[in-house]
C-alpha cells in the first residue's frame, strides 16, 4: 500500500519529504525508495521510532504530535501521513499543520483504510462478529471512523487552504497463509477489532469466520484491502505532482 500511495504521488527524486505518524517505518521505507534528499519521521512513540531507524538507515526521526509538528514553515517539499489521521484527536489541526510545513507548491497527502467497504479483513471480522452479538456494532470502525470516506477526506483537505485537492481508491491484494495467519493479528489486541478479540471467550468468532472466510484449495485466504489516499497542494504556487 506505502509503495503504490508514494507511486501515485509522484514527487521527483531529491526532494525533502516529512512522513507524519512513521509508526514503525513502513511508508518512510517507500519514501526512501523515491531518492529524496532527507525523510523526516515524526510520531509520538519512542519506541515505534525505535524501530523505524532500525528499518530505515539515513532517515532521521523524532517523537512529535501531529497537531504541533516539530518543524519549520515551509520546510518539506512533501508531508505525508500512512493510516494515522483518523486516529489523531484534532484532524483539522493536524493538517492545517501539515500545510504549514509543506513549501510553496508542495504536495500533502494521506491514506486510511476504507474501514466501511473495503478493508475486508476487517469486514468480514464484524460481519461475523454482530451475527454473534449485535451489541458489537458499535465497535466497528466502518461507524467510528467517517472521516475514512472521500468527502470528509476532501473537505479536511480543502478547509487546511490546500488546492488541487484529490481523493482515490487504492487496492492491495492480502493473502493469508490459512486461517491462522487471519486470525492471529487480532489476538495482539491492537485496534476495535483485536481488543474485541481478545475480550472473553471468542471461540465461535472465530469458527464462524473459519467458515464464512474464502478459502483457497492450498488453504489461503485471498483478500483485498482498499485504502483512500488524499493529496493537495499549497496554493502559493503551482503544483509539481504529477495528476
Amino acid at each position: 500500500m506505502a509503495a503504490a500511495f508514494v507511486d501515485w504521488l509522484g514527487v521527483p527524486a531529491g526532494r525533502r519529504w516529512l512522513d507524519v505518524g512513521c509508526g514503525t517505518g513502513a511508508l518512510t521505507s517507500a519514501v526512501r525508495a523515491s531518492s529524496p534528499e532527507l525523510v523526516l519521521g515524526v510520531d509520538p512513540s519512542a519506541g515505534f521510532l525505535g524501530v523505524a531507524r532500525d528499518r530505515n538507515p539515513g532517515a532521521a526521526f523524532v517523537v512529535g504530535q501531529a497537531g504541533a509538528l516539530p518543524a519549520v514553515a515551509g520546510g518539506f517539499d512533501a508531508v505525508v501521513s500512512g493510516l494515522t489521521v483518523n486516529f489523531v484527536a484534532a484532524p483539522g489541526r493536524a493538517v492545517a499543520e501539515f500545510a504549514r510545513v509543506v513549501a510553496p507548491g508542495g504536495v500533502v497527502a494521506a491514506y486510511v483504510w476504507d474501514y466501511a467497504d473495503g478493508m475486508q479483513l476487517i469486514r468480514r471480522f464484524w460481519a461475523a462478529a454482530v451475527e454473534l452479538d449485535p451489541a458489537a456494532l458499535a465497535l466497528d470502525e466502518g461507524r467510528r471512523f467517517p472521516l475514512c470516506r472521500p468527502e470528509p477526506l476532501r473537505r479536511l483537505w480543502s478547509d487546511a487552504g490546500l488546492t488541487d485537492v484529490t481523493v482515490r481508491a487504492i487496492t492491495v491484494p492480502t493473502v493469508f497463509a490459512d486461517f491462522d495467519d487471519y486470525w492471529t493479528p487480532f489476538l495482539g489486541g491492537q485496534g476495535p477489532a483485536g481488543q474485541y478479540a481478545v475480550r472473553g471467550d471468542r471461540s465461535a468468532l472465530r469458527e464462524l469466520l473459519r467458515q464464512r472466510l474464502p478459502t483457497a484449495p492450498d488453504g489461503s485466504i485471498p483478500l483485498t484491502a482498499t485504502a483512500w489516499a488524499v493529496r493537495g497542494h499549497s496554493s502559493m504556487a503551482p503544483p509539481t505532482a504529477r495528476r
